[in-house]
């Protein structure tokens, strides 16, 4: 499968590394990166990474490529993918955070790429999918969107609740670390308290997945609510839901969650009393602690789960990819 990445900031580097470092990517090509950026700079914040450390291997550039032990990559700066040669593409990830326009992502397939894969929300896109929620929409869409992170994390957690218990409502709160979208000072930045400085303070604000999980499980449209605090914590992020089920869960409410573990491939588990560092580059969409859950009678039930939305969303990138590569290929 060959890939290329439009946009090398959080996701595209991070995605490069997993595709770089894990075996199981070895039927991946990367043939192009392209980014606005210098080249120099891309390549060093490749190889130094405040989050996952510095990568293991040798980064060097020269004459326009980045090359990463003997893996060598051409580099772009395009400021669009029209402005691209994409016709070796078979999935072009866009990574830029600007593809939220159908527009965006059609530049990408008039430049030659059979599908592009958008790393965000994008409702103009012909699909919004999300790995162990409804994958299997998938159909003939060439312009995907991966949603978001949260969406990712709520999801499949979301989708199993339903299938085992069904959920009549429900609430969430993700606790979100900062992210490039806030100010490190104070600014100007939309709302107001999203232009206070995001390393000393906790941030009540929205949360996209409020309004994808109605399009990705429609079936549960109206049912759920969402809400973010945004916190002063580099990566991994956190899931509270809260939801009132329509059959009972069972006496004990952490076996419950135990058992929703094991419904899913992109839903883990961890057991141990962890810290939001400790689930640092853990690839599932979300890891479920089920010493935390909760519930009031049998039909109310507390779950919280943790999720790496940098590496956990850029592994689903990947095997979202690879869905659509496989519907062409076999």
């Amino acid at each position: 499968m060959r890939i290329a990445i439009n946009g090398f900031g959080r996701i595209g580097r991070t995605i490069l590394r997993q595709v770089l470092s894990d075996p199981a990517h070895a039927d991946i090509e990367v043939v192009l990166l392209n980014d606005i950026a210098p080249l120099e700079d891309c390549a060093y914040l490749f190889r130094y990474d405040s989050v996952y450390g510095p990568y293991p291997g040798k980064t060097t550039t020269s004459d326009g490529h980045l090359t990463v032990d003997d893996y060598e990559m051409p580099f772009h700066a395009a400021e669009t993918p029209a402005d691209l040669d994409l016709s070796e593409v078979d999935i072009l990830l866009d990574c830029t955070g600007a593809a939220d326009a159908r527009a965006a992502a059609e530049a990408g397939l008039a430049s030659g790429a059979r599908n592009v894969l958008i790393s965000g929300p994008c409702l103009e896109a012909e699909r919004t999918l999300v790995l162990g929620a409804n994958e299997d929409m998938l159909g003939d869409a060439r312009i995907v969107s991966n949603a978001s992170c949260t969406t990712n994390a709520l999801a499949p957690l979301l989708k199993a609740l339903d299938a085992a218990y069904g959920v009549e409502t429900g609430h969430m709160t993700t606790v979100h670390c900062y992210t490039g979208s806030q100010p490190t000072v104070d600014k100007p930045r939309g709302p107001f308290e999203r232009s206070r400085a995001a390393a000393v303070s906790m941030v009540p604000t929205t949360t996209s997945a409020a309004k994808l999980i109605d399009h990705v499980l429609p079936e549960l449209a109206g049912r759920v609510t969402g809400a973010a605090v945004r916190v002063p914590s580099i990566s991994v992020s956190a899931v509270d839901l809260v939801v009132q089920l329509t059959r009972p869960h069972g006496s004990d409410a952490a076996d419950a969650v135990r058992a929703l573990a094991d419904t899913s491939a992109v839903i883990g588990l961890t057991e141990d009393p962890c810290v939001s560092v400790d689930l640092r580059a853990r690839p599932e969409s979300i890891v479920l602690a089920p010493q935390e859950a909760m519930a009031v009678g049998d039909r109310q039930l507390r779950i919280f789960g943790w999720y790496d939305n940098e590496w956990g969303f850029s592994a689903r990138m990947l095997d979202m990819a690879r869905l659509m590569h496989v519907r062409e290929h076999g």
